[in-house]
């Protein structure tokens, strides 16, 4: 999926934790669905290890480690618990780590039950005291004109593959959205298939927490066109009282993330791709 990927097998896996971690050496091996940002294997029934698929993926593995722990402390929605790291090794160059499972299927099909536990999601993270930080300046999360420059990479790419000038006049009226004196509130940062998982269409819990920190009250809103149809996201709005202009904000980021997944993993990750597509096709509707 990205130039400078690093290959992770699972005999890679077993040489690793057997002589890391004698305890787990006779557990099961399994490779899951391959993530955007980490080869995720199973261990056993109850452990998940994970290995950054580029160099410098490893940069945020406590860090990701300590945003768990807290989040953990906040919700009552499953999160993955830090229970190991691993160092480099044979076959593999970076640090690594081991968490609990977190069971689930990965978020699909639309209601109006996985509004409302979304909504509690976000009001949740929402309530994490931000302790004085605020957007760290980087990625997704401060000024929506930021990410002019990325959107215009995103429109290049996508010539063939978009209905460009119609996304470039959408995206001319949504990166002006006002954000007013709103302060930073934390964040998940990438509430979207994969990361929320659910049981007889309900949530039950929530991945991929290493970008959990200060951003734009509105970043969270990418879920409700990640993952909801027209109806529940009306109902997940209400819920939360979101005014027109963070509303607005939510579509803009949810627009912005899209765009980058669908000419970037067209053929390394055509599933991802899709989603961007579904996404884009709930903004442009919206």
């Amino acid at each position: 999926m990205h130039p400078d990927q690093l290959p992770v097998t699972p005999e890679t896996v077993r040489g690793l934790v057997a002589a890391q971690f004698p305890q787990w050496r006779d557990l099961p091996v399994r490779e899951l669905a391959p993530g955007t940002v980490n080869a995720v294997f199973r261990l056993g029934d109850a452990l998940v290890a994970r290995f950054p698929l580029q160099p410098g993926g490893a940069d945020g593995l406590r860090a990701e480690a300590e945003a768990a722990v807290k989040l953990a402390a906040h919700t009552r929605f499953a999160v993955p618990e830090p229970v190991a790291f691993g160092a480099p090794g044979p076959g593999y160059p970076l640090p690594w780590s081991v968490l609990t499972w977190v069971p689930g299927d990965v978020a699909g099909a639309s209601s109006d039950g996985l509004a409302e536990d979304l909504a509690e999601l976000i009001a949740d993270l929402r309530g994490i005291p931000t302790e004085g930080r605020t957007f760290g300046g980087r990625g997704r999360g401060g000024r929506i004109a930021a990410q002019d420059e990325w959107m215009r990479t995103c429109f290049a790419n996508s010539e063939g593959l978009l209905d460009v000038p119609r996304l470039r006049r959408l995206w001319a009226d949504l990166r002006d959205r006002p954000r007013g004196d709103a302060p930073d509130v934390t964040s998940h940062g990438d509430l979207m298939p994969g990361n929320v998982l659910v049981r007889a269409g309900r949530l039950t819990g929530v991945i991929d927490v290493g970008g959990l920190g200060p951003a734009d009250p509105a970043l969270d809103l990418v879920g409700a066109w990640h993952l909801l149809d027209a109806g529940p996201r009306a109902a997940l709005r209400s819920r939360l009282g979101c005014d027109e202009a963070e509303w607005q904000r939510g579509r803009a980021w949810a627009f912005v993330q899209s765009m980058g997944l669908v000419w970037y993993y067209r053929r390394s990750n055509p599933g991802m791709a899709g989603i961007g597509r579904r996404t884009l096709a709930r903004v442009l509707a919206s």
